[in-house]
């Protein structure tokens, strides 16, 4: 789940565990108390610095590959929690039993991937009491896909990390929402949309900006294709067009 972050201070003896404002983010969404369980954990850090926290009471961190299991296993070992993390080799959560955790983060992959790994996992998530997800491709669809089985999203959040930004959601089962979420909010996320964040107003200009050179090589291109895909790009703008005009409505406090 953390790949690529620095493993600075990550030194025994030296305080609570370095993450980056990504995964910090994903933590601050974890319920206090209770067993988490770490859905492709790589390093293992998040559930470590929950532990050093006392977020958390006990993790199971499990991983589809054997490598990044074993460095989590001798980073749990450093910080002594040996007690507190079972590791274990899952693809998706396939090693985990309904009812064993309180809740489940799963994050760093592909929305695709996150809706498979949902769907395989789908008796043992509505065990969950909460979902913590955090997809980096296609999030409409993770949205989309937790609504439409049941879930209710409850939190969202966008943080900026090392250039890229990055959307965190927590969903929890069988909590269905009304009224329902629009193809805008879909796209956006309803709470982003009106927690007056700068980051997700950043976020918007920033992918305006990108479909309007996008949309400039198309007029000038001129083919048919081109023309084509002419018109998902105009559909884009107009829905960043809404996106933008809410969250900006929100950051002044006016939105409704």
């Amino acid at each position: 789940m953390d790949k690529g972050n620095k493993e600075k201070g990550f030194k025994a003896g030296e305080g609570r565990l370095f993450l980056s404002p990504r995964l910090r983010a994903i933590g601050a969404m974890v319920e206090p108390g209770g067993v988490l369980a770490d859905v492709g954990t790589d390093h293992g850090y998040l559930p470590i610095r929950l532990l050093e926290e006392g977020r958390i009471s006990s993790a199971i961190a499990m991983d589809v590959g054997k490598g990044p299991l074993s460095r989590a296993r001798a980073h749990v070992e450093e910080r002594g929690f040996s007690g507190k993390v079972e590791l274990r080799l899952s693809d998706g959560f396939s090693a985990l039993l309904p009812g064993e955790a309180d809740g489940a983060v799963l994050a760093g992959m592909g929305g695709p991937l996150m809706i498979r790994i949902l769907t395989e996992g789908r008796e043992v998530i509505r065990s969950l009491k909460y979902l913590v997800i955090s997809p980096q491709s296609e999030i409409s669809g993770v949205r989309r896909y937790l609504l439409e089985e049941g879930f209710g999203i409850l939190e969202e959040d966008m943080v900026l990390d090392e250039g890229k930004f990055y959307t965190v959601i927590r969903a929890v089962p069988g909590k269905a929402e009304e009224p329902p979420w629009s193809d805008l909010e879909l796209a956006y996320g309803r709470h982003l949309l009106r927690s007056g964040s700068p980051v997700v107003l950043d976020f918007l200009r920033k992918e305006r900006r990108i479909y309007e050179a996008v949309r400039e090589e198309l007029l000038s291109a001129g083919t048919d294709r081109a023309r084509e895909r002419l018109l998902q790009v105009e559909r884009e703008l107009s829905l960043l067009s809404g996106a933008i005009a809410l969250a900006e409505a929100a950051e002044a406090g006016d939105y409704k």
